[in-house]
């Protein structure tokens, strides 16, 4: 079912020889431009045009009302809503213990620098609601942010026809579970723009957060320096690292998890066992069967998708970390090892029983993940990500004096004179 990559003794570079998304960030950026512009340039009404083309919904008001998010939360069945006040209870308890306090450091006798951590004032928080409503990623989105003391938070989601234009009535409910009464019934590139430069309905945002289609990714690129964004999310992808000790009915469900997201879904098996690879695509053909996405999980494992033979572990652990995935499951005789050794991976899931499913609702940690090899320098979402770091400089006149001398020297060489009397002007 999944084509076989052969990299033992190859010296190519996995980047190139390796599956992803046909469709990537650089390509749908010419598509989303006009988008984008469109919303910089007229605005709600742009937006409401762009929802009826995109989404098949003609929106009066952009903003969901209280009174559904409370009505949503109220539907909400009560084992869904036990789940998401425990996958935000474990979220809030890890994402509190990132936390960052303010450093000051005595540089000199009466020179004291201050590194204060300051959150953003107001973020934008995407929530995809296409093929799949995603109420996992409002907790993903809204907790962090939270801990982080961010003073107004927005969230988007795509309306949809069968819910009254609103987003999915799960997403609602866990906005208002989470105490949010900001959202706003938008989608796609649309909304990035709409949350970027602001309409008559909604204010602009500092920063943007979120998962998304790869539409939704490029549109971030695109305001990226009009905001901050957290990473570009695109499509969602899997690469599994594992030996002849990695049960092959596991590694199947998981491939086949992360194929159930989009049909662009990348999901990769690095393995130095050819027993293990053929296990798995038996049990591939078993599981996929009677998998309930079918046709999504077969279009995602057939494309970007593959089976990587390499010599050894060792070799796996350069094919992964060349690839960055934005899951990496390391399921290996010693896991935990292997693990420690990985440098480029959005999230790491160590060993059998701590699947990517796991991350998605309830480990604690953050599912908003660098997707398209963004791993090898981006991180995932988490509270640094709403902070600030600035540096308040106090410097008493004998501390600016013991370093005058040098100040003048070195705007000397950089032939800066007003930055020199701008310190001679004190001494004198």
């Amino acid at each position: 079912m999944l084509r076989r990559i052969d990299l033992r003794g190859s010296t190519a570079d996995p980047r190139v020889v390796l599956p992803r998304a046909a469709l990537d960030v650089d390509a749908a950026t010419d598509v989303v431009r006009p988008v984008v512009e469109a919303v910089r340039d007229r605005g709600d009404a742009a937006v409401r045009e762009l929802t009826a083309r995109f989404d098949g919904v003609e929106l009066v008001d952009l903003r969901v009302p209280v009174a559904a998010l409370r009505a949503a939360l109220a539907a909400l069945p009560s084992q869904v809503r036990a789940a998401l006040e425990e996958a935000a209870s474990r979220a809030r308890r890890v994402h509190e213990a990132q936390r960052r306090s303010d450093v000051s450091v005595d540089v000199a006798p009466g020179a004291v620098v201050t590194e204060r951590w300051v959150a953003v004032g107001r973020v934008g928080l995407y929530v995809p609601g296409g093929l799949v409503a995603y109420p996992s990623s409002v907790v993903m989105n809204v907790v962090p942010a939270q801990v982080a003391g961010v003073g107004s938070l927005a969230v988007c989601s795509p309306p949809q026809r069968d819910n009254d234009g609103l987003p999915h009535p799960a997403v609602l409910a866990a906005c208002a579970l989470l105490g949010v009464e900001e959202v706003y019934a938008v989608g796609g590139a649309q909304a990035v723009a709409m949350l970027a430069y602001g309409t008559a309905s909604c204010p602009p945002v500092d920063l943007i957060t979120g998962p998304g289609n790869v539409y939704v990714a490029a549109a971030k690129r695109l305001v990226k320096g009009v905001v901050g964004i957290d990473s570009e999310a695109g499509p969602t992808e899997i690469a599994i690292l594992a030996d002849e000790t990695a049960p092959a009915a596991y590694v199947a469900a998981d491939l086949i998890a992360q194929a159930e997201h989009d049909p662009n879904a990348a999901c990769l098996l690095v393995s130095d066992s050819v027993e293990l690879l053929d296990a798995v695509d038996v049990e591939l053909e078993r599981q996929v069967a009677t998998t309930r996405h079918r046709e999504r999980v077969l279009a995602a494992l057939r494309g970007q998708s593959a089976h990587v033979l390499v010599a050894d572990i060792t070799q796996g652990l350069d094919v992964v970390d060349a690839w960055a995935a934005e899951h990496l499951e390391v399921i290996t005789r010693d896991a935990r090892g292997d693990a420690a050794r990985v440098r480029n991976a959005g999230a790491v899931f160590v060993g059998a029983y701590s699947p990517v499913s796991l991350g998605d609702y309830l480990a604690g940690s953050n599912h908003v993940l660098p997707t398209g090899g963004t791993a090898r320098h981006s991180s995932g979402l988490s509270v640094q990500t709403f902070l600030r770091g600035i540096h308040v400089v106090d410097y008493s006149r004998d501390a600016l004096a013991a370093v005058g001398d040098h100040i003048t020297a070195l705007g000397g060489a950089e032939d800066l004179a007003a930055h020199v009397e701008a310190v001679q002007v004190r001494l004198k």
